[in-house]
């Protein structure tokens, strides 16, 4: 099946990306969102990161205008009746997810194909609230989406080889690099990050070293781009946290188990980057 207008359920940092390159390789790309004041910060968010990409000779203009001439907003699920594609890339929340799904089904025409971009849910028991299980499946991009080339492309118990082709294919025809994730929590790359990101918490509450140091000590001694802490800062303290939980809750293994001080950071606001606080304090 050809592929030729994508729709993308939200507008926030992971939606915008991705709407961003899907419009960047040349789809005709509809971006909805539930009001018109996230619609517009988020195509904003795709117009600044182009425009600042021209200034430092990392976007040729050519890009920009191809990028932003396929790219549309949209509050109304109908303005997606055209799609071949939908990629969901809204809260994690199973319960939302499938009522956005049900809006998408009564507009779309029965080829469409689904995919979510959840970093952790269940894409089986996403697929079977649809009437179109076999066309559903995972997209989980990375962030952020225009500079990380991974998508892991998860293929549901119910998800078809034709469907699984085609996602695996359009990763491909947006200059991503695909890799093929069975329907198992984390997927590859969370069900290994997260143990890693909760152990380091653990070896700093047991006294293994300060912060800067575990985060020194793995950049130089392992070659990581950043430190555990760093990092954590970055995904954030409340999604580590929220996706730690959905492992252990399948897997009932202590690796998976988020350590109290996690725990504890969440509670008191401090999940990163994004508040200004959380292993490191950050100035705006």
């Amino acid at each position: 099946m050809a592929i030729k207008t994508v729709g993308v359920l939200g507008c926030g940092l992971m939606g915008s990306g991705i709407a961003q390159v899907t419009a960047g390789a040349g789809f005709r790309t509809v971006v909805l969102e539930v009001n018109e004041g996230v619609l517009t910060k988020g195509l904003a968010r795709v117009e600044k990161f182009l425009t600042d990409g021209v200034a430092k000779g990392k976007v040729p203009e050519v890009v920009k205008t191809t990028t932003l001439a396929n790219l549309s907003g949209t509050t109304k699920y109908a303005d997606l009746k055209e799609c071949d594609l939908i990629i969901e890339a809204i809260v994690e929340n199973a319960d939302v997810k499938k009522a956005a799904y049900a809006e998408v089904e009564a507009v779309v025409g029965p080829h469409c194909l689904i995919a979510s971009n959840t970093s952790s849910l269940c894409i089986t028991e996403l697929a079977a609230a649809t009437s179109r299980p076999d066309k559903v499946g995972g997209l989980h991009f990375f962030n952020p989406v225009p500079l990380m080339k991974l998508v892991e492309v998860i293929k549901a118990l119910s998800t078809s080889a034709d469907t699984h082709q085609a996602l695996y294919d359009f990763a491909v025809a947006i200059g991503r690099e695909p890799v093929t994730a069975p329907d198992r929590g984390g997927f590859i790359v969370n069900r290994l990050l997260i143990p890693y990101l909760l152990d380091a918490i653990r070896c700093y509450e047991g006294g293994l070293g300060t912060v800067e140091d575990i985060d020194k000590a793995m950049k130089l001694g392992c070659g990581h781009p950043m430190g555990p802490f760093t990092l954590l800062d970055f995904i954030g303290l409340d999604t580590t946290y929220f996706i730690a939980n959905i492992l252990f809750d399948e897997f009932r293994e202590a690796r998976f188990a988020p350590p109290p001080l996690l725990k504890r950071m969440v509670l008191a606001g401090h999940l990163g980057k994004k508040a200004g606080r959380g292993f490191y304090e950050y100035r705006s």
